[in-house]
């Protein structure tokens, strides 16, 4: 039985409805993709945990704005938006400085258990997808990385 796509978002919308979710690789192309449409079709999202390599989280609060917010995919978001679109943005999305390469991705275990306690859905989408990078770099982030947000992930309260 085929499912009709407006049936099918709603069902994602709803599902979606009041879920915090933790996006890793958040300035990358698909994070992007992924954390506008959700901002878009579910605006009552609990919160997003967006994990950005940087030193501290000003830094990935500002890369953020700079890499993700200030992107022409965002155009349709701040006209819909408008003057809200920063409110929006504090009330629901969490910076996280970190790196997956890293044990405890990077954060502090104050934090780290926060969001544990929070999280209802992970998504992986940090990696490094250059044809010429090192190796070791290559594995330390798509392998090494992966493994370490598993770990995270079975810490969280949805496990």
């Amino acid at each position: 039985m085929d499912i009709p796509p407006s049936m099918e978002s709603s069902c994602i919308n709803q599902f979606l409805e009041g879920k915090t979710i933790f996006i890793t690789g958040a300035t990358g192309y698909l994070a992007k993709i992924l954390i506008e449409k959700i901002l878009q079709v579910q605006p009552n999202v609990k919160k997003l945990y967006l994990l950005i390599r940087a030193p501290d989280s000003n830094s990935a609060k500002e890369r953020f704005n700079n890499e993700v917010i200030k992107t022409d995919l965002f155009v349709v978001l701040r006209d819909k938006l408008g003057a809200n679109l920063h409110s929006l943005l504090e009330d629901k999305i969490f910076s996280v400085a970190g790196d997956i390469a890293c044990d405890s991705l990077g954060t502090n275990s104050e934090l780290n258990d926060e969001m544990c306690k929070e999280i209802d859905i992970i998504v992986n989408s940090a990696a490094t997808t250059r044809f010429d990078e090192r190796y070791d770099t290559a594995i330390r982030i798509n392998a090494l990385g992966t493994l370490n947000v598993l770990k995270f992930s079975k810490q969280s309260a949805f496990m």
